[in-house]
């Protein structure tokens, strides 16, 4: 469904991504795992169109998206969350959500914002879809409240449920488990298989070793912006260049 061939990304003499590869199956959940500085949110950046390769290739069901825009690419069918939180902290959580839902709307952001004729009856098509998202990521309560109230656990969540909004087919999630407690991390592991169920594929950035060994079909392991190893998740957690590289270190890099 994706496919990353030879991608490589340097900013000024720091080569950050150096010919990467690796495809993401229909309906799976690819982990992409790594120590500090590896390059992964960088790979994410390239993906969804933040920044541009400097060589290889991006496919997404065959076409090349290398050189479009983040929204070019999102109206594709690919969506993430961020590793720092990018919320509309002065808007309610429900509005957040609606905030990717305009995508697909008729009416459009804009006019909603300043009221044009014909937002009202989209709008209200569009809270409802919000606040199912909302239910199902337990945060139907806070609907109406400024999303910077929320604790930060529920802010990740709730850009989940943004990135639902837009419909894609393909889900990337930076660090989707930081900040929750061990019981809302599993809770997250349950919902994100339910999506697969549903039919969504997932490519998760995380350093919540529990979560992606419990959760990923695929693993991709990079280290100082190549890919060390790859393979099913027992198959990486018995490779002992990954053991030296990352699994006993539980930080995660910033770019």
């Amino acid at each position: 469904m994706l496919e990353v061939k030879e991608l490589t990304k340097s900013f000024g003499g720091l080569i950050a991504v150096n010919r990467v590869s690796f495809k993401a199956r229909e309906g799976g959940i690819l982990a992409l795992i790594g120590p500090n500085g590896a390059g992964k949110t960088t790979v994410f950046n390239l993906i969804t169109g933040v920044s541009h390769p400097d060589e290889g290739t991006i496919l997404f069901r065959g076409q090349r998206i290398n050189r479009l825009q983040p929204f070019q690419i999102a109206a594709l069918g690919i969506s993430r969350t961020f590793q720092n939180l990018e919320l509309f902290t002065n808007l309610t959580v429900a509005e957040n959500v609606m905030v990717g839902a305009f995508r697909k709307s008729r009416v459009g952001f804009l006019r909603s914002v300043f009221r044009r004729p014909g937002t009202t009856k989209e709008d209200h098509s569009l809270y409802r879809e919000a606040m199912n998202l909302l239910v199902q990521l337990g945060l139907a309560h806070y609907a109406d409240q400024p999303a910077g109230n929320l604790p930060f656990g529920q802010q990740r969540l709730l850009e989940i449920a943004r990135a639902l909004a837009t419909q894609p087919q393909i889900l990337l999630l930076d660090e989707p488990a930081a900040g929750l407690n061990p019981n809302e991390s599993r809770e997250l592991a349950v919902f994100l298989r339910t999506l697969v169920n549903q039919g969504y594929t997932l490519i998760l950035v995380e350093h919540d070793m529990e979560t992606v060994m419990s959760l990923a079909d695929e693993v991709v392991v990079m280290n100082f912006g190549t890919v060390l190893a790859s393979g099913v998740p027992a198959e990486v957690q018995q490779n002992t260049e990954v053991i030296a590289a990352y699994l006993g270190d539980e930080e995660e890099e910033a770019c």
